[in-house]
């Protein structure tokens, strides 16, 4: 089993508080960013929509272009770039430019795409998930061709390009780790089981639910003579992860930032709320089944004194 891996995941929503200048929002990511970096984390996760009712949001690539210019380590990735947003062969170009720029630091994620209005707002269609999954198959097929061809030429049903040349190249070899996000049986076969150097299922409701959905992936990897093993397991292990360093802080932190009207039990369904040794406890479940990588949304967020706690009581005993 190789190196067992954190990500951070920074949403849209995180910033929403009213009051905060564009500016802020920037320094509010910047600061996290670099202090997650300073705990040793290896990878930050920034989503990727254009627009959500009247909420201010940054652009994903663009932000991440300036995260790169301000770290040296960790590493930089969408969580998920929407397909419909940017044609294959531009993001391709993107991509490529990125991780050249960030000294091969690029963590490449990808997937269908999911939200109707925001789609429609800014004319990209949105037809049916049968052809939103082909399309990102298709979309796969000639970004890793970009990457790795001198010229590359295409015919697919929904994306065409002839002659196309991406100068200069991403720095990884043989290209930037690939992440499709989406749980779907036909998103797997499509694009996932093909494609994926590493999946992302989301947050699923339980632990047979993913060793359920490890079964279908590797069925479908059966199919096309992949291997399995070449899949790297990922993880989320709640919705957000809620840590402090004994009971007493654990229960103060819980009484701040759940909800009034969800109870305590519906609350730690969807995250994971504990102590260090707490956590070590449900994460080593889903090592055991092989997963390296685990994506972390912490509760407190804008402040930092979670993702330090987990850094220091949770990561090196895990394995």
């Amino acid at each position: 089993m190789g190196k067992i891996k954190f990500g951070i995941f920074l949403p849209f929503y995180l910033l929403q508080a009213k009051g905060i200048q564009p500016t802020q929002r920037f320094s509010f990511i910047r600061n996290i960013v670099l202090e997650s970096e300073k705990q040793g984390y290896d990878s930050i996760w920034l989503d990727d929509h254009l627009m959500y009712n009247y909420w201010p949001i940054l652009e994903s690539w663009t932000t991440l272009s300036a995260l790169a210019s301000l770290t040296s380590k960790v590493r930089l990735g969408t969580m998920v770039s929407c397909n419909a947003n940017r044609s294959p062969s531009l993001l391709a170009k993107m991509a490529a430019t990125f991780d050249v720029i960030s000294d091969g630091r690029l963590e490449f994620g990808i997937g269908a795409g999911v939200q109707e209005n925001e789609h429609l707002a800014y004319g990209l269609g949105f037809p049916n998930h049968a052809v939103r999954v082909e399309r990102l198959g298709e979309a796969l097929e000639v970004i890793k061709r970009m990457w790795t061809e001198e010229k590359t030429t295409y015919q697919g049903k929904y994306y065409a390009i002839k002659d196309a040349v991406c100068e200069p190249k991403p720095l990884q070899k043989p290209w930037p780790p690939i992440t499709v996000g989406g749980s779907g049986e036909l998103l797997m076969k499509k694009a996932t089981a093909p494609f994926a150097d590493r999946f992302d299922w989301g947050l699923l409701p339980s632990i047979e639910m993913y060793k359920r959905k490890l079964m279908i992936l590797e069925k479908q990897c059966e199919v096309i003579g992949r291997s399995f093993k070449e899949i790297e397991k990922s993880c989320w292990p709640s919705g957000q992860v809620l840590i402090a360093k004994n009971e007493r802080e654990l229960i103060e932190k819980t009484s701040q930032l759940k909800p009034s009207n969800v109870s305590l039990e519906d609350f730690k369904k969807t995250s994971l709320v504990g102590t260090p040794d707490e956590c070590v406890q449900q994460l080593q479940v889903y090592v055991d089944l092989g997963v390296t990588y685990f994506m972390l949304f912490f509760a407190d967020l804008p402040k930092l004194d979670g993702l330090k706690q987990f850094s220091e009581g949770v990561i090196n005993k895990i394995g």
